[in-house]
């Protein structure tokens, strides 16, 4: 059974920094793809970036484009959000997704979800 486990939330001042870590485990094949969506207090949940499981690519989310960064770890179960210049608007809980892709230029996720980690921005 697949398991995913985020870490990393944290309160953050503007302009701050903070990276999510997400730990996979249960998987049988060596690769996968997963992704960050978040969801904020009255909000639909959005997509943040998803990481591919045939070569790492990325695809990113416009509103975090330039600032936030996702990587596979060296032992490939480990998944990082790096988020730099965080804006108010960034403040959500930050889920961790397999099978994550783009569709008509939209992040979708079609896999199993985390519980999730809270990231507040706030002076």
């Amino acid at each position: 059974q697949v398991q995913l486990v985020e870490s990393g939330g944290d309160l953050v001042q503007p302009g701050g920094s903070l990276r999510l870590s997400c730990v996979a485990s249960g998987f049988t094949s060596g690769y996968y793809s997963i992704g960050w969506f978040r969801q904020a207090p009255g909000k639909e949940r959005e997509g943040v970036s998803c990481l591919s499981d045939t070569d790492d690519s990325t695809v990113d989310a416009d509103a975090v484009k330039g600032r936030f960064t996702i990587s596979r770890g060296k032992d490939k179960n480990t998944v990082y959000l790096q988020m730099n210049n965080l804006k108010s608007d960034d403040a959500a809980v930050y889920y961790c997704v397999t099978n994550c892709w783009p569709e008509g230029g939209i992040l979708q996720a079609y896999g199993t979800w985390g519980q999730g980690t809270q990231v507040t921005v706030s002076s």
